[in-house]
């Protein structure tokens, strides 16, 4: 059973007065920098500068989790798994490396683990860039391997998405040169929400990875409703130089328990794993979630559930308030907003909603992670009052 949890209730309890959401000092900005990720990236990051606890939050709605994982049982076997702490989790992750290489439809030794997506993103940036060259992408996109490539003495050649937000497949070949040390495409991608054409992107695949690997990230695959349709991994079967990562944080509700894996050709496997270890890194009750997390089908098709009828929810509201979100493929939206981001920033965690804000395409933009029914109408509550809509 998917945990609701009742805004209410929150408010019976105390917490807005325990944790000083409104009136701590605290919550007061220092300062609030706007983080460019990646030196010429359209995207820009308002980051604020104080000591808030997130869990006393009444919507925390700023991180792209789950609010209904981990499932029950895999809780349990989590918990169960803690006296099995002093042992190392080699068994466990092999057991799951062969199931998600039966699930995916490759040999196992195209499966690669690591704690979460972006830590692999981060591993293959590292082992690709250590001779410097230049990695290809979208611009907005996810900045993580960007950002990692960078600190290697690698450049980016940013290509902007297409006017509906998807990647500009056709750009992106065309800025493949012979310095490309690796191509990033994010689909559904962060934080745009947006989706490029899965036979478009498998075309674009099929003829890149001739000319450089191709990374595509698929943390929001699941958020499909027919995800089987528009991964990218079958290419891997069929032996192309495409990466495909995934994770357990999203839809799984694992994301503090970090955990998630890549699949890509024997060879591009061991390109990495001779120079950074994979499953060093994971714990005993990530893995053993993880394992119990795949089974869970009933689960995922609940949350994915709850988190469709809730972002049609939101999307609803914004858009009868007057303003216009990039159509959503994921568990968050996005959208642009009048009030300068700065100020709407403050005023929304002042009130105990977290959201993140950016600058993009010259505008503030506010982007809402997908929480409980009840979190998100104390979001819109929020957002009227900050903005006076």
């Amino acid at each position: 059973m998917i945990k609701s949890i009742n805004r209410r209730d929150w408010l019976k309890s105390g917490l807005l007065i325990a944790g000083g959401l409104v009136a701590s000092p605290a919550l007061a900005f220092k300062s609030s920098s706007l983080v460019n990720h990646a030196g010429k990236s359209l995207l820009r990051e308002y980051v604020p500068e104080f000591g808030l606890n997130e869990s006393r939050m009444l919507a925390r709605l700023n991180a792209n989790e789950n609010p209904y994982g981990p499932s029950s049982s895999v809780i349990q076997i989590i918990a169960e798994s803690i006296s099995q702490g002093n042992r190392y989790g080699h068994g466990d992750a092999a057991t799951l490396i062969d199931m998600i290489a039966e699930k995916e439809g490759v040999s196992k030794d195209c499966i690669m683990l690591g704690p979460g997506s972006t830590d692999l993103l981060e591993k293959v940036a590292i082992t690709r860039f250590q001779q410097g060259g230049n990695i290809v992408s979208a611009d907005p996109s996810y900045m993580s391997v960007m950002s990692t490539a960078q600190a290697m003495g690698g450049t980016w050649k940013p290509v902007p998405l297409t006017a509906d937000y998807s990647h500009d497949l056709d750009g992106m070949n065309a800025a493949i040169d012979s310095a490309t040390r690796l191509v990033y495409v994010c689909n559904p991608n962060n934080p745009t929400g947006s989706i490029t054409n899965a036979e478009s992107l498998k075309k674009f695949c099929l003829e890149a990875s001739a000319k450089a690997p191709i990374f595509v990230d698929e943390a929001y695959l699941e958020f499909l409703e027919k995800p089987e349709t528009q991964t990218m991994v079958g290419l891997v079967a069929e032996g192309k130089d495409v990466i495909v990562a995934r994770t357990f944080s999203k839809i799984h509700g694992m994301a503090g328990l970090r955990i998630g894996y890549i699949v890509a050709t024997p060879e591009r496997i061991e390109s990495i794993t001779s120079k950074v270890r994979s499953t060093m890194g994971l714990c005993v009750t990530s893995l053993k979630g993880a394992i119990a997390g795949m089974k869970e089908t009933e689960f995922l098709a609940q949350c994915k559930a709850q988190n469709t009828e809730c972002r049609d929810y939101v999307t609803s509201e914004i858009t009868n308030l007057g303003y216009n979100p990039i159509p959503s493929y994921t568990s968050f939206l996005i959208f642009p907003i009048a009030m300068e981001g700065k100020s709407f920033m403050k005023s929304m965690y002042e009130e105990g909603v977290g959201i993140r804000a950016y600058e993009m395409y010259g505008k503030s933009w506010c982007r809402v992670s997908m929480g409980t029914h009840e979190e998100l109408e104390y979001f819109v509550e929020t957002f009227k009052k900050v903005t006076k809509a």
